[in-house]
């Protein structure tokens, strides 16, 4: 006599199809179509879906490791529809394998919708689909002696080896892609050109006190927050930057050719809008690129042109007023960072690196297109999605100096660093315990467009204290003290530190 499975392992087999799936799934988007994995393909699309709201709860909670939890969720997602897939087999065939199709239908639709689909983006996924559902058709099956069911050892085993086998896969296709491997040995053994124009670092700009951050910020520290799930990984000899739109000359620029130009070193410092005041995403670092204004003078945009839209790669959109890309300032298509060829977190081959202003309108990465348009024309990617269209940096000081919950009670030194780009710090304010203000000391700034570090002697006495700071810039304002989030351009207020001194 025929009977069911129970449902713990009806569960279980849809799980075990769901990996074997997605295994096969990541291994075929490997070999066929690297941007297209199902996995990756779905999380691109829901990051784009996801409400405001959502994107800043977290990069709040979760900051620069916002997509490794996004992936962690993805994953618990998928398996626990799995998992319902099983389930709903065990009682109603085939509805549940129909479900675990459904699902690879979902990536099909993810992934042929992306801005740099491959041909074959719909492949992965289609795979993945069709091997989960035959694995429900199959696994979920009557457990007679037998009706064509499985005997318990054959279902065990069975099962256990499409889990096995669906995590190889996607191990091998991580760490296996041999498009990815030979472009990342391009960027290895590529020499970035001397600068025709070199950054200095002035004497005095460290002030060398531990715990504050470093002048330059290292390459793997540099935060990164973009809406890339899959980094595109892109070879040089194929990069083209493409100036058109509002213009008298449409521009096409290759590798080869920005790299023959007269280069230039700039220290610039990076701020994304979703900092909390006190936060993290911020970052200093050197950067080899070549001006855009000179790029623009070239293309000679139109009168009535206001804006550049930028693309990414992988559709990513930011939108700068031309001004900014026209003034003195030292916005720049940035081929190096800190020494180095970009690291593909950062924009490899080329980004844009725009002093004063955030980087959800300004910092593209993998930038492959300049439109010259207009903001009444034209939205960008987080325009679209409630943020203000032209993202100034606003005046900003921090604390880093002490930071932990106990320090020695008596001479103590406060210090941190303070910013707003292309406007350039003045001075910073500290006082203890809603006190007076007192005037730190301010190291000498490397230039306007970066953070400059600060500090001031303070006694402690013995119990808690309140330390608060605030910037003055150089255009006369001083830092406000109203409390922000940073929708819809930027947060705002004091940052304040509390201590014990014992």
């Amino acid at each position: 006599m025929e009977k069911r499975i129970g449902a713990g392992a009806a569960g279980w087999a849809g799980v075990a199809s769901a990996i074997a799936g997605a295994g096969l799934g990541e291994l075929v988007a490997a070999v066929s179509a690297p941007r297209s994995s199902p996995f990756a393909s779905i999380g691109s699309a829901l990051i784009d879906l996801a409400p405001t709201w959502a994107k800043d709860a977290a990069i709040a909670l979760f900051g620069t490791a916002d997509k490794v939890a996004l992936l962690v969720l993805i994953a618990a997602v998928l398996l626990g529809a799995a998992a319902v897939a099983g389930l709903v087999q065990r009682i109603r065939p085939p509805w549940g394998s129909a479900l675990a199709g459904l699902l690879g239908a979902i990536g099909i639709v993810a992934a042929v919708t992306r801005a740099d689909a491959d041909p074959l983006a719909f492949l992965p996924s289609a795979i993945a689909g069709a091997t989960g559902a035959a694995g429900v058709w199959l696994l979920i099956r009557p457990t007679a002696d037998q009706a064509g069911g499985l005997s318990r050892r054959g279902f065990l085993v069975a099962t256990v080896s499409a889990a096995v086998v669906g995590g190889a896969a996607a191990a091998w296709s991580g760490a296996g892609n041999a498009t990815r491997r030979s472009i990342r040995v391009v960027r290895d053994a590529i020499r970035l050109p001397s600068a025709h124009n070199r950054a200095s670092v002035p004497d005095g700009a460290d002030l060398g006190i531990e715990g504050v951050a470093p002048l330059i910020t290292p390459n793997n520290e540099f935060y990164r927050i973009d809406t890339a799930l899959i980094v595109p990984e892109i070879d040089p000899a194929e990069w083209s930057l493409r100036i058109h739109g509002l213009v008298e000359r449409e521009i096409t620029l290759t590798w080869d050719e920005l790299l023959a130009l007269p280069l230039e070193e700039s220290v610039t410092t990076l701020a994304c809008v979703s900092n909390t005041v006190g936060g993290g995403l911020i970052g200093n670092a050197l950067w080899l690129g070549y001006p855009i204004r000179h790029l623009l003078a070239d293309a000679r945009p139109l009168p009535e042109a206001d804006m550049v839209l930028s693309r990414s790669q992988d559709g990513f959109t930011a939108g700068t007023p031309l001004e900014t890309l026209t003034d003195d300032r030292n916005a720049i298509l940035a081929v190096g960072m800190n020494g180095d060829p970009l690291p593909f977190e950062h924009g490899f081959p080329v980004r844009m690196v725009v002093p004063g202003l955030y980087g959800y309108v300004s910092a593209t990465k993998w930038v492959v297109d300049l439109e010259v348009t207009r903001f009444d024309r034209a939205r960008a990617y987080w325009t679209d999605r409630g943020w203000t269209a032209e993202g100034p940096i606003k005046l900003h000081s921090r604390i880093d100096v002490p930071r932990g919950s106990e320090v020695p009670s008596g001479e103590t030194v406060v210090a941190g660093v303070a910013w707003q780009q292309h406007v350039g710090v003045a001075g910073v304010e500290v006082r203890v315990d809603g006190g007076s203000w007192q005037r730190a000391s301010l190291a000498t700034a490397i230039s306007d467009d970066t953070w400059v570090q600060w500090s001031l002697p303070a006694t402690l006495t013995p119990g808690e204290h309140d330390l608060t700071c605030r910037a003055l810039s150089r255009a006369g304002e001083t830092q406000t003290a109203e409390q922000a989030p940073p929708a819809p351009n930027g947060a705002t207020g004091h940052h304040t530190v509390r201590v014990t001194a014992a």
